[in-house]
């Protein structure tokens, strides 16, 4: 019995890293989607003319693009630190 606890608790310990890698590329597409629509929006509010909306979505896609950033940069260090356990 104590050998499949330990069987499974190293599978668990050998999957925490890929899953973790795998939640900051999901992180990463959906800043990239917000990136999008904040573009979209900023596009619609140029054309309906109104220069304060268009101000405000100037400073939130400014904001989702460090997030994207942050979140491009932890995705690296993940899968980085990801492959270096399995050397």
């Amino acid at each position: 019995m104590k050998l499949h606890i330990l069987a499974l608790v190293a599978l668990v310990a050998l999957a925490g890293p890929a899953l973790a890698q795998q939640t900051a590329q999901d992180a990463v597409k959906a800043d990239k989607a917000q990136v999008k629509a904040d573009k979209d929006k900023m596009k619609a509010d140029r054309a309906a003319g109104n220069k304060d909306a268009v101000k405000a979505d100037k400073e939130k896609l400014k904001a989702d693009k460090a997030k994207r950033k942050a979140d491009k940069k932890a995705a690296k260090d993940a899968k980085k630190a990801a492959k270096q356990e399995t050397k």
